[in-house]
């Protein structure tokens, strides 16, 4: 019987994924934080897993070397501008300082979750691997 890894750690994998991506757009909006008219970014992380899912189960057989794989990167749509929740400051620039520290930390947290939970999966195959080799 045939391993498919990407059944097994696909989905977690691309969660880890757009948690990186996000938390590289927070650092970007703070890094941006005194730039005038730069607006706040923000990935959505629903839409985007939502899309995983159904690229999951979607994906293209690569037929010949020429064709691209059927993977997609972060698509445009899913990176949106930040609705402001603070008033203009005169200057346009709509980055919220402590919205954007929360929302990293909050981020950083359920990264760190989520590769936890890739790790339990990865161990647990490996515990299978190892006990069901002496048979």
């Amino acid at each position: 019987m045939a391993i498919n890894l990407d059944r097994l750690v696909g989905f977690h994998h691309k969660a880890v994924q757009v948690r990186t991506e996000q938390m590289e757009v927070i650092s970007g909006n703070l890094a941006n934080a005194n730039t005038p008219g730069y607006k706040a970014r923000a990935i959505d992380f629903q839409q985007a897993m939502s899309s995983a899912r159904h690229d999951q189960t979607h994906r293209l057989a690569r037929t010949h070397e020429k064709h691209f794989d059927g993977k997609m990167e972060l698509q445009q749509a899913e990176l949106k501008f930040r609705v402001p929740t603070q008033p203009d400051t005169g200057d346009g620039n709509t980055v919220d300082v402590q919205q954007e520290r929360n929302a990293f930390l909050d981020t950083g947290m359920r990264y760190q979750a989520s590769v936890e939970l890739l790790s339990g999966k990865i161990k647990g195959m490996k515990k299978a691997l190892s006990s069901g080799g002496g048979q």
